[in-house]
């Protein structure tokens, strides 16, 4: 996929990542402004081609008591607000049928999450809207794997696809990436790595997923020294607070910092 057909995408030219960058969840409009607002002076500042994320809606919780959403119409209509102020491109999860209609109305790209990637429904109607369509690779599947999703995508005639990789289970409470499995996904589709959701640990006892944020830094710069076409980081102005994802998400003052090394890396990468 070529990244210029993301609707709004900028510095294109650049010769650096794309990237996916967000809260894990809109929990209000001032939250997600605040946020997309410095993201984009961040990425505009770097060149980073850049589309801001956000779920609208949190569908696979450990625990039913566990926040889920402001309401989804609520929240679509944050993140049309976010791209029609800052002129960027959105993305957000979606989780059935049905949401793939409704969320096509209000951001540019459909994600598929981990867990549903293997559903064919949801991913043929995430396609059949002709937006472009992320397909995260479960937890549970190898990178060679990944091929049948992307060719959901394609049998619908929509050739905007990427996957993301974020990461592989290790044992029952643990993640870790395989970085021989981007060139691999990279054979089949454009290719991101979500650093923060390969940094989480998941299945802990409390039913709220833990996470290594100390280790944002040394997977993001493999990725792009690997090679890697963009990078996923969900960031948060007060994570310990974050009704979602917290433990594993990229503190927002830290944002700018990260993203000129790997900006530095990639430069370098280039000119091999």
């Amino acid at each position: 996929m070529n990244i210029h057909k993301i609707p709004q995408i900028k510095h294109t030219e650049s010769g650096n990542f794309f990237l996916l960058a967000g809260p894990c969840a809109i929990e209000s409009e001032e939250m997600a402004m605040r946020i997309a607002e410095k993201l984009v002076g961040i990425t505009d500042n770097l060149q980073i081609p850049f589309v801001f994320k956000g779920s609208f809606k949190k569908a696979n919780r450990s625990r039913i008591d566990s926040f889920s959403g402001i309401g989804d119409e609520k929240a679509l209509k944050i993140l049309r607000k976010v791209s029609e102020t800052f002129h960027v491109p959105t993305v957000t999860d979606i989780h059935t049928n049905e949401d793939a209609d409704m969320a096509a109305q209000y951001v540019d790209v459909l994600q598929i999450p981990a867990f549903l990637v293997r559903q064919t429904d949801l991913v043929v109607a995430a396609a059949n809207t002709g937006k472009v369509v992320n397909l995260k690779k479960g937890q549970f599947m190898s990178p060679e794997s990944m091929k049948h999703a992307v060719q959901k995508v394609l049998d619908c005639q929509n050739e905007n696809v990427m996957i993301t990789d974020r990461g592989t289970m290790f044992g029952y409470q643990d993640m870790i990436v395989d970085f021989r499995g981007i060139p691999t996904m990279q054979q089949y589709a454009t290719t991101v790595l979500d650093v923060t959701h390969s940094l989480q640990q998941p299945n802990q006892t409390a039913g709220v997923t833990g996470g290594r944020p100390d280790m944002i830094e040394t997977v993001a710069k493999a990725g792009i020294a690997v090679g890697v076409d963009g990078i996923f980081i969900e960031t948060h102005f007060d994570p310990a607070n974050a009704k979602s994802d917290g433990a594993n998400m990229l503190h927002l003052d830290y944002f700018e910092s990260l993203m000129t090394k790997l900006v530095a890396i990639r430069k370098t990468i280039n000119t091999f």
